[in-house]
């Protein structure tokens, strides 16, 4: 199989009963485990012509088909990409991404990303986790602003990605919606699975993925509401899928909403929490960014609560 091909396979009494990504590791054996797993992530790969999770398990029989993505090239430094550091500890850094950043190369896009410009300012990451997504544990979409965790070191890394495999961190985001949103507090529980019409878009799907997502109403007015969001899972787009399956679509996401007027999705990351190897614990914050807090004060909305960027080790 050339790198950008499509091949198509049956599953095999052998393959039953095995995880679809490890099934393919073995059959692509050029190919690490890594570069196997994004593809599953990331649609490239279909069951009988439905979307897996890459720990979904193969009946005999099935028919797969499998896209592996051209490598890119070697991710290389840019100290042209904006990026705010809020906190570089030993083995954990603390970033500040701006709206319209991607976190790292993809298809299409091979560099002028977020992987980019931390490179620039730590070189030490290179190779950190992978070399295409160096010192990478989680993401944010593009249009979303605020903080987010890159590991320095591999004892980091490994660490870090467990505890998001355990849900032991802990991400809160700030959204603003439109409509009065009626609720004070509660929680939206509706799993989550990629759009079999389309494999960029995710949705409500009772096969999908378990997702939870607390909330809590800060504010609202006849037009907007501002909301705080506990992710208590990490599926692709959750927030903004949550938030549209209940009627409140984040402002500015043209994807699952109406732009609203907004020239983005108003959706930040305003805080996470994660432990640290040596057994400490880091709360980072990113304060609200500027086009956020003048939509806020468009809709007479008081968000000064969310204004600080800080961080704390204890």
């Amino acid at each position: 199989m050339s790198e950008a091909a499509t091949e198509q396979f049956t599953a095999s009494a052998n393959d039953a009963g095995r995880r679809v990504d490890v099934v393919l590791a073995e059959r692509f054996p050029k190919l690490s485990r890594n570069r196997v797993q994004h593809p599953v992530d990331d649609g490239f790969v279909l069951v009988n012509n439905q979307p897996p999770r890459r720990a979904s398990r193969l009946a005999k029989g099935d028919a797969v088909e499998c896209t592996i993505p051209e490598r890119s090239p070697r991710v290389g430094p840019d100290p042209d990409i904006a990026c705010s550091t809020i906190h570089a500890g030993d083995e954990v850094i603390a970033i500040d991404k701006p709206a319209g950043l991607a976190v790292h190369p993809g298809a299409g896009r091979p560099n002028g990303t977020l992987v980019n410009g931390l490179l620039a300012r730590f070189p030490e990451i290179a190779g950190v986790g992978g070399a295409e997504r160096p010192g990478i544990v989680h993401r944010l979409d593009m249009d979303t602003s605020g903080v987010m965790l890159v590991a320095r070191t591999e004892i980091a890394y490994h660490s870090l990605v467990e505890q998001f495999g355990e849900r032991k961190i802990q991400k809160t985001y700030v959204a603003l919606v439109a409509g009065s949103f009626p609720h004070a507090s509660g929680t939206i529980e509706a799993p989550i699975g990629r759009s079999t019409a389309d494999p960029r878009r995710m949705e409500v799907d009772w096969s999908g993925r378990s997702a939870l997502s607390k909330f809590r109403r800060v504010a609202r007015t006849n037009h907007a509401s501002l909301l705080e969001l506990d992710l208590v899972t990490g599926r692709t787009h959750q927030a903004r899928v949550h938030l549209a399956a209940v009627g409140f679509a984040v402002l500015g996401d043209s994807v699952y909403g109406t732009d609203g007027g907004a020239d983005r999705q108003m959706l930040h990351a305003w805080r996470i929490s994660a432990d640290l190897p040596d057994g400490t614990r880091l709360t980072a914050r990113a304060g609200l960014h500027a086009d956020m807090l003048q939509a806020l004060v468009e809709f007479d909305i008081d968000g000064a609560e969310y204004g600080a960027t800080d961080w704390l080790v204890d």
